[in-house]
């Protein structure tokens, strides 16, 4: 909690609590697989298997099984025409309507980068080739970002009007942040907010066209990082105004307490060395939050494990909180889920304030001389967790971050 000591907290503000959250990734479906895999510090990036990559540096992923993702399809009207993204979304809201079947959002936000790319990659190739466009109507329809997060909805008959967040890799964070700040100004008493993406393959030989994917292991802020892999997943919390939510019994498994933005303006694919944004989003996240550095316990870096990103990363960490906070990055464990990942990550924080524990930055061996970090090194371990601070930035230097504390009554 912030320094407020009323439900409508500071400035007449509403305080926004987590009454729900659902969550698929490579780590695991739903929020006790997800658990399971970062206690026991378990590296879920394997081999690519839903296209050649034989042509490409980087062969691995963080990927969600096919065989589980649709293994209950067949519950859905028409599903062979979903994208796996949407089946993605359901399985994450319904994870989360079954913890609080009584939420009923008044607005949704998602955040995503790619939408169904892989359907458009289908079109496109296949019109060019000359090939059977006999599914292009599905392939069309089911393209835009906004359609796995309607097919969700639709599913569980919630009629929230929708909006999508496409803000490179912060849009997770900044659909969670949003959503936070729409119910903390008193315009909305319960907003869903998350994110989502699917690994596709245009997105993922662009990045490795780009050097920035490794042939290795993801290894953040190890002196001999040499690059991300990428991921894939969905998550969703349920966001409610305090008060409302203690009026009718719901849960509250955390508090969401501030959130920041800032814009780097500096390269399109990389961050100012200085670090300047990525400090600048944390510094406006824990003033929203009425909080100083000190008070922080744990920080989920956003932590790609390109040099250019940890280490400014790195440096703005280090001259905003000193060596004593516990710093990880969850992607070395399951990929860098683009669009999804301020959101999955969200979970992680959520995840961490519950049951009390530091999450691991897995494959790391070596600090780097120019970031003296306190790294959580290959092993999660238990910790006294209050408040929590989570980072997501982005391609167009776009910098996010999302301050959640464990609710104390």
């Amino acid at each position: 909690m912030s320094e407020s000591t009323d439900a409508s907290g500071k400035n007449g503000t509403a305080r926004v609590a987590v009454v729900a959250a659902g969550v698929i990734s490579p780590l695991g479906f739903g929020l006790g697989e997800t658990l399971d895999s970062l206690r026991a510090a378990r590296d879920c990036v394997t081999a690519v298997t839903r296209f050649s990559v034989a042509q490409c540096r980087c062969k691995t992923a963080g990927q969600v099984p096919d065989e589980r993702l649709l293994a209950e399809r067949r519950k859905c009207a028409r599903p062979q025409r979903f994208h796996r993204a949407a089946h993605m979304m359901i399985r994450a809201l319904a994870e989360a309507l079954r913890q609080d079947a009584k939420f009923k959002p008044e607005l949704t936000v998602i955040g995503t980068t790619s939408g169904g790319m892989s359907y458009g990659e289908d079109y496109f190739r296949s019109l060019h080739l000359h090939g059977d466009l006999r599914r292009s109507p599905t392939w069309i329809a089911n393209y835009p970002a906004q359609k796995p997060v309607v097919d969700a909805l639709d599913t569980f008959g919630i009629r929230a009007p929708c909006q999508v967040i496409a803000n490179a890799c912060a849009s997770g964070t900044n659909a969670i942040g949003h959503a936070f700040e729409c119910v903390r100004s008193g315009r909305y008493e319960r907003v869903l907010s998350g994110g989502y993406d699917a690994l596709s393959e245009l997105v993922f030989v662009g990045f490795d066209s780009l050097q920035a994917s490794t042939p290795e292991k993801c290894r953040p802020f190890d002196r001999d990082r040499t690059g991300m892999v990428l991921g894939e997943g969905a998550a969703i919390l349920a966001l409610e105004n305090l008060d409302t939510a203690r009026a009718r019994g719901a849960p509250v498994l955390a508090e969401i307490t501030g959130y920041g933005i800032s814009t780097d303006n500096f390269h399109f694919t990389q961050p100012n060395p200085s670090g300047s944004g990525p400090r600048q989003a944390m510094e406006h996240a824990l003033q929203s939050a009425h909080l100083s550095a000190h008070t922080v316990d744990y920080i989920n870096a956003h932590g790609t494990a390109t040099p250019f990103n940890d280490a400014a990363e790195g440096k703005a960490i280090g001259e905003l909180f000193g060596r004593g906070v516990p710093v990880g990055s969850t992607k070395s464990m399951m990929g860098h889920s683009l669009g999804a990942a301020g959101a999955v990550e969200a979970i992680v924080c959520l995840l961490a304030l519950q049951h009390q524990f530091l999450p691991p930055n897995i494959n790391f061996h070596a600090p780097d001389e120019d970031a003296d970090l306190n790294i959580v090194a290959n092993e999660s371990r238990p910790a006294s967790l209050r408040t929590v601070l989570s980072n997501s930035f982005g391609f167009g230097g776009t910098n996010a971050s999302l301050v959640m504390q464990k609710f104390e009554a």
